[in-house]
């Protein structure tokens, strides 16, 4: 497996407006506000390609496509995203740790904005992302 980089972080929230109220009224960050969905984040942050407020009700939409984030997984709190090459490498990476024994929240798909993902839990919580963003390929060439 070939992670080129962290292409995102977020934390995820119950309170979306409480946790955008710290990150930008109190830290200043210029978070824009994605359509009206409580999804505030920003892209090419210095040091980051992006970080975010997801609700978890996104998060769960995402995931599941629910509202509710199911009882029977750990809920999370945070979310990073680690890129790869391509999507291909996204496909081999997650039959890579599956024959590892690592289960996904999901397996491989591309979501309605391009971003191919596939999901799980670490052992600590946080719900991560397998990913491949095109848009981040097209500007570093």
């Amino acid at each position: 497996m070939d992670i080129r980089f962290i292409s995102g972080f977020s934390v995820i929230t119950r309170q979306p407006d409480a946790s955008a109220s710290l990150y930008l009224g109190m830290l200043g960050l210029p978070l824009e506000r994605y359509e009206n969905t409580g999804y505030h984040f920003m892209d090419h942050f210095p040091g980051a390609k992006h970080f975010g407020v997801w609700p978890l009700a996104m998060a769960a939409r995402s995931c599941f496509d629910e509202d509710e984030w199911p009882a029977s997984i750990p809920e999370p709190t945070a979310s990073i995203d680690f890129e790869l090459a391509d999507p291909a490498a996204v496909a081999s990476a997650v039959q890579e740790m599956q024959a590892k024994g690592q289960d996904f929240i999901h397996g491989v798909r591309t979501e309605p904005w391009g971003q191919t993902v596939a999901r799980f839990i670490s052992p600590e919580g946080v719900l991560v992302t397998l990913s491949h963003a095109p848009w981040f390929h097209e500007q570093a060439s």
